[in-house]
């Protein structure tokens, strides 16, 4: 197959039609030549590649059934949603984006955010009605100024009851009302006879720019006369990983002898980042594998031929020359709900083969597979992007597997000891009554005492974080064998 970087001039010559868009920056540009980089993208890293015929290398004969495939779709979105396998149950994080600055920014930790970060339920005894319940607060922020606190319920946004069918478009907008109303458990762990009432009061938010740091909360807790740490951490945003160390070195200043990692409501990020967090926690296993990649099978046998040490990811013992502050642990305590998500389960699975992992909460997402950030450049990165369009792709291109190979846990990692949040009795994040806080204190001291009786599943429908696009990303930055793939898919 030759698929010649002039391209576009050919299909002038042939006489294709090309539709014309405006892209994000206001400039006129032909959806076959944004089509021509998504397939080009897709068919040189995609991890499922494999599994799309219209992926493969040998799919087109000629350039004019190349430029037919490509004028038969009418947006790059289009073609790239056909791209997807098995978009509902194996590849659900892979997206496009016209507007590759924004994503940039995400990935440094700056996204709009009115500061509310809540989780989306089922009305019990209901399939349609939802309501939603704050579970934690960004400082400096519209919902903090408004008075939102964690435990707070609302059933309507903007006066409109939620329901399956409308909460995605209700709370997308950057300005809204939510409309109060109460959770009572009736003091059982049934949920059947649960209820959920609406109220008077409203409050108004507004989104804004918000950049949030990860590390929501630090403290150091005496339990029977030996120091626990807790860390209460959000996300894995590389432009936090000084701090992240400095939260360390002050547990190593204070004698931590056990960590309680909360990462109930983190939906992940970078994979560099978890294995510092990882090796911050251990400290003894410097060199080790931590993780390995696995992409598809043509960029796999690159990597393998070329450097094959460029598919292990391995226990550190500095960050770019920093010494990290590590633990020394043999055990770890990691809280989880239903919205921990890719890199949170990547601590989760790589540590097991090592430590004693004590995973306490509900049941994760089940993301195991690791995203880049793909260009229309040469050599598909930021530098020498085509000016005249802000798209990118973020396709899946690797899973990740721990030391012993475990991955492909698309159903999620189940806890150790289940212990999903209550609505009715979520308890003060960092203190040692709240619930899930308490039942890993209780595992440290031995008393083995889980004070809260709510011990049934329930169904999240989802959170805050699927309002912020890409938010539950596992991502890498890593030089891929650039010079194979100008050679094997640009004919350069």
């Amino acid at each position: 197959m030759k698929i010649h970087k002039n391209l576009l001039i050919a299909f002038a010559i042939m006489g294709i039609t090309f539709s014309c868009f405006d892209d994000a920056d206001d400039n006129s540009i032909s959806a076959n030549e944004i089509n021509d980089f998504v397939w080009k993208g897709m068919n040189a890293v995609y991890l499922y590649k494999e599994n799309k015929p219209d992926l493969a290398n040998d799919r087109f004969s000629n350039t004019g059934e190349y430029a037919d495939y490509l004028n038969s779709y009418s947006t790059p979105e289009n073609l790239f949603e056909d791209l997807i396998y098995q978009r509902e149950s194996v590849d659900r994080f892979s997206w496009i984006v016209d507007d590759y600055i924004a994503l940039e920014q995400f990935f440094s930790g700056v996204s709009e955010s009115n500061g509310m970060e809540f989780g989306l339920r089922f009305i019990p005894g209901s399939s349609s009605a939802i309501f939603g319940y704050v579970r934690y607060v960004l400082p400096n922020t519209s919902a903090a100024s408004q008075g939102v606190v964690r435990g707070d319920v609302f059933t309507a946004i903007d006066g409109t009851d939620l329901t399956l069918d409308n909460y995605q478009s209700l709370l997308s907008s950057d300005n809204y009302t939510i409309n109060l109303g109460a959770y009572d458990n009736n003091g059982t762990s049934e949920t059947e006879d649960d209820i959920v009432t609406s109220g008077s009061e409203s409050i108004s938010l507004t989104k804004d720019p918000y950049t949030e740091n990860p590390i929501f909360l630090t403290d150091v807790l005496d339990v029977d006369g030996e120091n626990v740490g807790y860390l209460m951490y959000n996300g894995f945003t590389a432009n936090f990983d000084s701090q992240l160390n400095a939260a360390f070195s002050n547990f190593l200043s204070n004698n931590v002898q056990h960590l309680v990692l909360d990462l109930r409501y983190n939906p992940g990020g970078s994979v560099n980042t978890s294995l510092l967090l990882s090796s911050m926690i251990t400290g003894q296993f410097t060199g080790e594998v931590y993780s390995t990649e696995q992409w598809n099978p043509e960029l796999q046998a690159i990597f393998q031929t070329q450097n094959p040490e460029s598919l292990i990811n391995r226990f550190a013992n500095n960050d770019a020359g920093t010494a990290l502050s590590s633990l020394n642990l043999d055990r770890v305590y990691i809280l989880t709900t239903g919205s921990s998500a890719s890199a949170s389960e990547l601590v989760i699975n790589s540590l097991n083969p090592y430590i004693d992992v004590v995973h306490i909460g509900a049941t994760t997402t089940g993301k195991y597979q690791a995203s880049i950030t793909v260009y229309d450049s040469e050599n598909l990165r930021r530098e020498g992007a085509n000016p005249s369009h802000a798209y990118a792709l973020q396709p899946l291109v690797l899973k990740s597997l721990n030391a012993i190979g475990n991955t492909d846990y698309s159903d999620g990692l189940v806890p150790s000891i289940l212990l999903p949040e209550d609505i009715g009795n979520l308890g003060v994040l960092g203190e040692a009554s709240e619930p899930l806080l308490e039942a890993a204190l209780s595992h440290i001291s031995g008393s083995g005492r889980i004070s809260s009786s709510f011990l049934e599943p329930i169904e999240l429908v989802g959170d805050s974080k699927d309002f912020v696009p890409h938010a539950k990303e596992m991502y890498i930055d890593k030089k891929l064998p650039t010079e194979i793939i100008k050679r094997k898919y640009f004919n350069q």
